[in-house]
């Protein structure tokens, strides 16, 4: 069974998605028999790599005065899953790079260490992931080669790759993080509870066709 992710470091959701996912993963019953691929979709690519106002600034722009509230189940919900998200310290950035650098992860065996490795680092430490002094440390504390890491940043590599999700994002019917395409199937949202991860999970093992759900929204 093939399990595309798409998905990006910006994306609270996505954080508490892979939370859910994997613990689903860990309860199925054949998870060698899973390939977990991690898809970029870039939610801000018009975004530099200076950091700006902060998550819960720009959410505050979109929600007004229900942000608070919706801050906090973020929040809250990220708790729940034992993650720290600090909305006020996280700093919308580019993500062109850290996608390719997933990308030389993958290749590397190391995709699911460097996506918690971005995660974390944007959302609980409020880093700047489009610093290519942040992604170089991140890439060799993921166990990837530091010559590289830098190889890639300092060039183009998998650039193609990462604008090839975002077309295959449409063409699945992409249109929010994060998403689940199980084996080519209309894409499901990532951030279910774990026991509605672990029925879709049992039913792409089996060929069933499961019912589409609406993917989480950004913050």
């Amino acid at each position: 069974m093939k399990l595309e992710i798409y998905a990006d470091v910006l994306c609270p959701w996505c954080y508490i998605g892979k939370r859910r996912l994997m613990a689903a993963l860990a309860e199925h019953t054949a998870p060698d028999r899973v390939e977990v691929v991690w898809r970029g979709y870039e939610l801000a690519p018009e975004e530099g790599r200076i950091p700006g106002p902060t998550a819960a600034e720009a959410m505050a722009g979109w929600w007004g005065e229900q942000a608070p509230t919706r801050i906090a189940r973020i929040r809250s919900l990220g708790a729940a899953e034992g993650l720290e998200l600090n909305l006020h310290l996280a700093r919308p950035v580019n993500t062109f790079d850290a996608h390719r650098l997933v990308k030389l992860a993958a290749d590397r065996g190391r995709a699911d260490q460097m996506m918690e490795l971005l995660l974390h680092a944007y959302h609980t430490e409020g880093l700047n992931v489009a610093d290519a002094r942040v992604l170089q440390r991140l890439g060799r504390e993921a166990g990837l080669d530091a010559g590289e890491v830098h190889a890639v940043l300092d060039g183009d590599d998998y650039a193609d790759k990462v604008r090839a999700d975002r077309r295959r994002a449409a063409e699945h019917g992409v249109t929010g993080v994060p998403s689940l395409v199980i084996d080519g199937r209309p894409p499901v949202s990532g951030v279910q509870p774990v026991a509605d991860l672990q029925v879709l999970l049992r039913r792409g093992q089996t060929g069933s066709h499961s019912v589409p759900a609406t993917p989480g929204r950004s913050g």
